[in-house]
């Protein structure tokens, strides 16, 4: 469980909030239970620190503040919109005997012990993550998914899954899926065709067609019409 050190800050203007962050300083909360919010600060540093944890978001985390611990979880961070530096933090208490809504991230093992994977199967994850209603005090960090053993065409499914007592997924009312583990997906080429030879082909069709006999021209008279002629000048000399 990771540790912020952090204090108490007494800041009513927006200048003093300005002068915090300058010093190296980011401001939060820490609101939830029956105490009162608190407004405290935390060093950049750790705020980082924080940040490069794996599913920070989902993970319970213990304040320092002035001597007393608290569990705490992040519920936001907010950015500065030019230079991406964390500028504020929320931190919810952990109340005991109270439930939260968290997501939880899934964590996939054993790939190399699933012989449909071995075979060029593929893992086609639905949800990387689940959102869950936990109990305070008993928040997964992740949800575990064994893929020892799984063969092409298995559906992994909620209901696979061993959740911590008494922690529940929100969607209730169907098994839903989680991953599957599909069959390789290959793409055949199409065949490409054969221009070359169209272009043989085309080119020699033109080359017989101009290689024919050309036809007749304009002031070439068909031998029937000749002979019609004749008969008229015929007819004249009688």
């Amino acid at each position: 469980m990771s540790t912020l050190q952090a204090t108490i800050r007494d800041t009513k203007t927006k200048g003093q909030v300005n002068d915090l962050r300058n010093s190296g300083n980011v401001p939060g909360i820490v609101y939830g239970g029956e105490h009162p919010n608190e407004k405290i600060s935390i060093s950049l540093k750790e705020i980082k620190n924080l940040m490069n944890k794996e599913n920070f978001l989902s993970n319970v985390i213990s304040i320092n503040l002035d001597g007393k611990e608290q569990k705490v979880l992040t519920r936001n961070i907010s950015f500065d919109t030019v230079t991406d530096e964390p500028i504020h933090i929320d931190l919810m208490r952990i109340v005991k005997g109270g439930k939260i809504i968290l997501e939880i991230p899934v964590k996939f093992i054993n790939n190399e012990l699933s012989p449909g994977l071995k075979r060029g199967g593929v893992l086609n994850i639905v949800r990387r993550k689940v959102e869950l209603r936990c109990p305070a005090e008993n928040i997964p960090t992740e949800l575990v998914v064994d893929l020892n053993g799984l063969d092409i065409g298995t559906s992994i499914k909620i209901s696979s899954i061993k959740l911590p007592e008494n922690v529940s997924p929100t969607i209730q009312g169907r098994d839903f899926v989680i991953a599957t583990v599909a069959a390789p997906t290959v793409v055949k080429e199409p065949e490409k065709p054969a221009e070359a030879e169209e272009g043989e082909a085309k080119e020699g069709a033109e080359v017989s067609a101009e290689g024919g006999e050309k036809s007749s021209t304009e002031g070439d008279k068909p031998e029937g019409e000749k002979s019609k002629e004749d008969d008229k000048s015929s007819a004249g000399k009688k």
